[in-house]
């Protein structure tokens, strides 16, 4: 019989990776038209993004150039969304107010909202972190580095 063994997950690159996707989000966010961008939800979740309409327009040569820009981008909203509703409600709603909310709170400012303590906040959000690496498959293991 084979032993089971796990890799040893290297913390901060998969840290730093997760930040670099929340930041990626964030500013994709930003370029997405109101009506297409994913909206929060009372419940802490992310409804995902509709399909897009159909430009008919004398600039509509213009778009098609954007096209594959805009797929790649609406792909990778999805992505995200669909990891990002795989947390339990704690995880979500401490990623969604710290991290994909418009407004840039502190992190004493997030749990205030959210009626955590300090600690609790900090338990969560350090476990939400590494859940997300492997909900959206990009954990780093020791001797790995980023890729």
């Amino acid at each position: 019989m084979h032993a089971f063994c796990l890799q040893e997950i290297d913390r901060e690159a998969t840290k730093q990776a997760v930040d670099e996707v929340l930041e990626k989000y964030r500013m994709y966010s930003l370029q997405v038209s109101l009506d297409k961008l994913p909206s929060v939800t009372a419940k802490y979740s992310l409804a995902p993004i509709s399909g897009r309409g159909i430009v008919h327009s004398a600039v509509e040569s213009a778009a098609i150039n954007n096209v594959d820009f805009e797929i790649k981008r609406e792909k990778f909203l999805n992505w995200v969304v669909y990891a990002v509703n795989r947390l339990n409600f704690q995880e979500r709603s401490i990623l969604i107010t710290r991290y994909l909310n418009n407004d840039d709170l502190f992190d004493y400012e997030v749990y205030t909202k959210l009626n955590m303590s300090e600690r609790q906040y900090y338990r969560i959000k350090s476990r939400l972190f590494y859940k997300l690496a492997f909900a959206l498959k990009i954990e780093v293991y020791k001797g790995e580095g980023i890729q």
